[in-house]
């Protein structure tokens, strides 16, 4: 892999430790809240068990890329950021939010075309 290659998926696993954070650490409080449009802080508290587990799922996408650095394995790098880019795409359709794709699936298809490069 590049230069170019290993800053972006330095990019999108950042993106990702953020997301970790917001879901598992900051749902229930006022900057995870408006991040993710939770109207009450009741609905909050009920469903951030849920948001911890998808977290949790971000954290692996953050281990897998981090695995795909570490063992410069382009491969595994384009296993995980092919994963990125599903769960963007479906996450974008599924919460009706474009920006789910915006900052999810565009990050992960660049870097899928600069691997295929």
């Amino acid at each position: 892999m590049n230069k170019i290659q290993y800053i972006i998926l330095i990019l999108i696993a950042l993106i990702h430790v953020y997301i970790v954070i917001l879901e598992m650490l900051l749902w229930t409080k006022p900057k995870g809240m408006k991040t993710f449009g939770l109207k009450s802080k009741e609905f909050a508290e009920e469903t951030k068990v849920l948001a911890a587990n998808q977290g949790l799922y971000n954290g692996f996408l953050v281990a897998g890329l981090l695995w795909s650095i570490i063992s410069q394995k382009t491969d595994v790098a384009i296993f995980f950021i092919s994963c990125v880019f599903i769960a963007g795409v479906y996450g974008a359709y599924s919460a009706k939010k474009p920006r789910i794709f915006v900052i999810q699936s565009i990050p992960a298809l660049i870097a899928f075309i600069t691997m295929m490069l």
